[in-house]
């Protein structure tokens, strides 16, 4: 989980921050006279009274030792041009005003995940029942991951049936062109990553029913995404190694995230927090091998995979499905070989239509 040190000196509004966010953040709470003793978290509430002196330099100091890429987030009086100045000449990154908001906390900290939802004008093009139906779904999915709303396991399974419905009528490329239109790498991804899941499951026969977890596993394997602050999340580049280190925790604030949620069953669960582990055991968070991964975690990864390789960004090259294919099966024993032979019905979705 997300940690928050919240340095206060009021009882009431410490308590009131923590009421806010409780549940989003393993939260520590911070005083003067042991400022000296603990290092500060990733990100910071302080909330004090910015017109005394005493001691101020020892908070501005404490500040400085914070993570890269962290936030201070000092609570100040809107009014008063004094306290915002002085907040953030003792470090600020930035500031909320009073009475406290923990949606605008959590803005101030992630950004604003919200902002990633609305699409062109044109999206979902041609207002496809699927694509609609999966696209409001994420929206619900990432929306009670941030700002720690009730998840709806119903409205995700829901989603399921329309779009299971367009990739029998349409197909996998008619999808694909579709949601690479979005904005956002994140919502294209999670689509991605859904409809490719959904016809892998038709190409191998799978029933009806199994078909609808390979979707609802697709729309919720991600979910910790909306804990990765956005300037990370959806930066227009290669990650460095600290972004990195940042973005790989999302499997965890995933499974956080999901907490005690009635209606989700374990094995999705197990997606969110194992999609990123390989049978040769050089995956991610917890180096789990072959028997230890299940069939269904092996679906999502590969679909996972493949839509990262034909994901469109602005700093690589779009790979054709055949292009991702061929780099599929150079990954050898990270992936189940019998699976990936299956997989091969996506190298020719070239020859119907896919633009690249």
């Amino acid at each position: 989980m997300n940690q928050l040190s919240i340095f206060c000196d009021s009882p009431a509004y410490s308590e009131d921050i923590r009421s806010q966010l409780a549940g989003i953040f393993q939260i520590r709470f911070r005083r003067f006279d042991n400022i000296r003793d603990a290092a500060p978290d990733q990100h910071i509430i302080v909330d004090i009274n910015l017109k005394e002196n005493t001691r101020l330099l020892d908070l501005k100091d404490w500040l400085k030792h914070r993570p890269r890429n962290g936030k201070a987030i000092f609570v100040t009086n809107k009014a008063s041009r004094f306290e915002i100045v002085r907040a953030h000449a003792i470090g600020a990154t930035d500031v909320v005003h009073l009475p406290i908001d923990g949606k605008m906390i959590l803005s101030k900290l992630w950004g604003d995940f919200a902002s990633l939802a609305a699409g062109p004008s044109d999206f979902p093009v041609g207002k496809s029942e699927g694509v609609v139906a999966a696209y409001e779904a994420l929206q619900a999915v990432f929306s009670s991951a941030c700002l720690g709303g009730a998840l709806n396991p119903k409205m995700i399974n829901a989603a399921s049936q329309p779009l299971i419905r367009h990739i029998e009528r349409e197909g996998l490329a008619s999808w694909i062109n579709t949601v690479r239109k979005h904005h956002s790498q994140t919502y294209q991804h999670s689509l991605l990553v859904t409809g490719t899941a959904v016809a892998f499951g038709q190409h191998l026969g799978l029933s009806h029913p199994d078909r609808e977890r390979l979707s609802f596993a697709g729309m919720l394997h991600d979910i910790g995404k909306a804990r990765i602050p956005l300037a990370i999340l959806e930066k227009p580049g290669p990650l460095d190694e600290n972004e990195m280190a940042v973005m790989r925790q999302h499997p965890q604030f995933g499974l956080d995230a999901l907490g005690s949620v009635s209606g989700i069953h374990k094995e999705m669960a197990d997606v969110v927090i194992h999609h990123h582990e390989y049978l040769d055991g050089s995956g991610y968070p917890h180096g789990l091998r072959a028997s230890e991964i299940s069939d269904l975690v092996r679906m999502i990864t590969i679909a996972d995979v493949f839509a990262a390789l034909i994901d469109r960004r602005s700093y690589k090259p779009t790979l054709s499905s055949g292009a991702a294919y061929q780099l599929l099966l150079d990954l050898g024993p990270k992936l189940d070989k019998d699976l990936i032979r299956e997989f091969r019905f996506a190298s020719q979705l070239r020859l119907e239509g896919i633009e690249t």
